[in-house]
């Protein structure tokens, strides 16, 4: 029994070895690295600028209101 284990998983070892797809090398120069590295820290500024006044909550009552102002 235990040779029988040892079959299966040396099947389940090469059947998962033939289904890895190694990542590709990076063949970009320094160049196009150092504006990748820029470009990404201009995206990162973006997330500490405070949000637009009209991208705020309303009040719940306000809410309401504007359902009603919608239905009638």
């Amino acid at each position: 029994m235990n040779k029988r284990l040892q079959k299966r998983h040396a099947r389940q070892v090469a059947r998962a070895n033939e289904r890895v797809k190694l990542s590709e090398p990076d063949v970009r120069t320094q160049e196009q690295l150092a504006a990748a590295r820029e470009e990404s820290r201009a995206v990162a500024s973006r997330r500490t600028v405070p949000r637009a006044p009209y991208a705020t909550r309303l009040p719940h009552r306000a809410i309401g209101a504007a359902k009603a102002d919608v239905v009638s």
